[in-house]
């Protein structure tokens, strides 16, 4: 099963992207990052609107989509990782997560996601998810197969 992250904005060098590194190259699953960027200075929901078709545009064709959003459904890493083995059972070949923007996600964005996820219900920078995601794709794969990382 392959791994996409569709992002909105440009990862610099730094604490984020050493925690994102880090998690992404434990993972047996392959994983790339796709990033996007609006830099027209819209109103806010026109940038989300951009946002959002820019990231439909990218994401891989008839990949199974998580949509990253506050209000969306909060998981375990147990069942996170439950369902991820079942699409992976499925024979489910890629797997896209999309990460908004400062706006968040448009409404098509969330419309076109298979499954609505909330990290929780604080607000986390966007690209801090990056590596968050990262950690609990690796904690996901480590439930899996049995390992003993994740404790409950």
């Amino acid at each position: 099963m392959r791994i996409t992250l569709l992002a909105v904005g440009r990862m610099r060098a730094g604490a984020a992207q050493d925690l994102y590194e880090l998690y992404a190259a434990r993972l047996r699953w392959p994983l790339d990052v796709k990033e996007v960027e609006e830099r027209r200075s819209l109103p806010p929901e026109a940038l989300k609107a951009q946002e959002g078709a820019l990231l439909l545009a990218a994401l891989p064709r008839g990949a199974r989509a998580i949509a990253l959003d506050e209000g969306g459904k909060q998981m375990s890493s147990r069942d996170f990782a439950a369902l991820l083995g079942r699409w992976q059972d499925d024979g489910v070949q890629d797997v896209a997560f999309l990460i908004g923007g400062a706006e968040g996600l448009s409404k098509e964005a969330l419309q076109a996601a298979d499954v609505i996820l909330s990290l929780g219900r604080m607000t986390w920078p966007h690209m801090l998810v990056r590596g968050l995601l990262a950690e609990q794709l690796f904690r996901a794969e480590s439930i899996l197969a049995g390992h003993p990382y994740h404790r409950d």
